[in-house]
């Protein structure tokens, strides 16, 4: 009984979403996306393989707003492409993209015409050869589905809003957290921005207003867990409950990629031209005159710094971040220099040493050669440093092998190898450790361990809520907080900060052209 009373309540949304529809013909929208966080400044190479491309149904499954049981799910005949996205890396090879976009294309073109697109993309991708990939990508999107069909784009705070990404997405948004706990809540707000302009009739927005500002600071720095961040994007969500305001949005922007696009971004789009450009302007005049106050989301150190307050300290987890070669900004992952430091220190060379969990170093030859050996055997051979050796070189790890697991969709096996009182995770392939059962699943308990050392920058949640005490070291790589130690060429200048004397810039809402237009 209970389920035909939610299958009639669903079949009446269903009919009152369509009331505009003279037809009742559900509209056809596409799903397509390439999403990826990608430094310059590493010399990592990121390949199609990283992506884990998906096609067709299997897309819908990853949204849980689209479940087969979901309002949303039957608003629309949905049309799921390609959906790549990867771990942060190094540039894209052109061979990787142009396959993911080609596929997409031909898909695209099989399936139109469309009433609208889904666009799930993350913003700071940057492809060898292709400056503003997905403002190229979108371009040629338009050429296949024209220009009359509705774009919603979906992306991470931290990607790049081109004039060119403006002009051809019609409805835009992005994450209103840092760390992006709204993620999932963010690209259902792109899809049901997308479904209500189709399905009341009003189309694209009359207004999209778009305000460069010479911005370029990490995500370490520009946390909406604390202030100027928090109360700048806390600002965003009344400004589009005003009448005739669509979405209104802060990028961030990506900081580790050398393009004249990286700069933080403000849009709003909606009906109301008075209201569009006055939060557009509105939230950019408060990114500004915020811009001396952003600091780092917690306490920041030199690595050996950060290891004497580890040790000395009673509370448990002292969760320490490695941030240079943060896998989850663009680094390479692999960069040994943290790990051969702590190594040195005479405080972990016995088993009676205060207890470490290091997470994590790719070594595919030392998996190889453990898994041979089995748990319990003792092991002595190199990891790291294949992709990154600009700082040290590959590390001899010498010790008795405790955990091997296969099958992580990043790592593929991940083998625990202790040396002294350090216990050192060692993957075929990089990847971030930022959930508890990351470190269960290999017998490591980081709630009971003294130390934990992590390639991450900020602490995501779980970590978080986890952390006994945390700081921040500030170790080389390709993703280095450091950002005036990078040799930044393109970038657009004057940039703050590094250019702090500059004049305050022209904050003007420039409006952009509808993607239909031909300006």
């Amino acid at each position: 009984m209970k389920k035909l009373l939610q299958c009639a309540l669903l079949m009446l949304l269903m009919a009152s979403c369509n009331t505009n529809n003279p037809s009742n013909k559900l509209p056809k929208i596409a799903i397509a996306g390439i999403a990826i966080e990608s430094s310059t400044f590493s010399p990592a190479k990121s390949h199609i393989e990283a992506f884990h491309p998906v096609t067709g149904e299997k897309i819908l499954d990853m949204y849980p707003f689209f479940h087969l049981d979901s309002l949303n799910r039957n608003r629309a005949e949905w049309i799921p492409t390609l959906r790549g996205r990867s771990l942060p890396g190094g540039i894209v090879t052109r061979k990787a993209y142009e396959s993911m976009v080609v596929e997409t294309l031909e898909m695209l073109e099989n399936d139109a015409p469309f009433d609208g697109l889904f666009l799930d993309i993350h913003g700071a991708m940057s492809v060898e050869g292709l400056d503003d990939p997905e403002g190229d990508f979108i371009e040629r999107i338009r050429k296949v589905i024209g220009n009359e069909t509705l774009i919603s784009t979906s992306m991470d705070l931290h990607g790049n809003v081109s004039k060119r990404l403006a002009k051809h997405s019609d409805l835009i948004t992005c994450y209103r957290m840092a760390p992006h706990e709204d993620a999932l809540e963010s690209k259902k707000r792109a899809v049901d921005n997308l479904l209500d302009r189709i399905e009341n009739g009003k189309g694209k927005p009359a207004y999209k207003a778009w305000v460069p500002i010479p911005i370029l600071l990490p995500g370490e720095k520009t946390s909406t867990r604390i202030e100027p961040g928090k109360s700048l994007y806390e600002q965003v969500a009344p400004l589009t409950e005003q009448e005739g305001v669509i979405d209104a949005a802060i990028w961030i922007g990506y900081a580790w990629a050398d393009e004249p696009r990286n700069h933080a971004v403000v849009m709003a789009t909606g009906d109301n031209k008075k209201e569009v450009i006055q939060a557009a302007e509105k939230l950019a005049s408060n990114f500004w005159e915020a811009r001396n106050q952003f600091e780092f989301v917690a306490p920041t150190a030199s690595l050996k710094e950060s290891l004497d307050m580890a040790i000395a300290s009673d509370t448990i987890p002292f969760i320490i971040s490695d941030m240079g070669d943060n896998p989850t900004a663009g680094g390479a992952g692999d960069v040994t220099w943290t790990l051969e430091k702590i190594l040195e220190r005479p405080e972990f060379q016995s088993e009676e040493g205060p207890s470490l969990i290091y997470a994590s170093i790719p070594g595919p030859k030392f998996v190889e050669q453990a898994v041979e050996i089995g748990i319990g055997g003792k092991i002595s051979a190199p990891a790291g440093a294949a992709v990154d050796n600009r700082y040290s070189p590959p590390i001899e790890l010498s010790g008795t092998i405790t955990a091997i697991v296969h099958g992580d969709k990043h790592a593929e096996t991940e083998v625990v190898v202790k040396i002294g009182s350090i216990s050192v995770i060692v993957t075929k392939k990089r990847k971030p450790y930022h959930q508890e059962m990351d470190f269960t699943r290999l017998d490591l308990n980081p709630r009971t361990t003294d130390i934990v050392v992590v390639k991450i920058g900020y602490l995501v949640p779980e970590l978080y809520d986890m952390r006994g005490d945390w700081i921040m070291a500030l170790t080389p790589g390709g993703v280095d907080q450091d950002l005036e130690r990078l040799e930044y060429k393109r970038i657009k200048r004057p940039m703050f900060p590094f250019d702090k004397d500059m004049k305050d810039p022209d904050l003007t809402a420039r409006l952009i052209p509808s993607s239909d237009s031909n300006q």
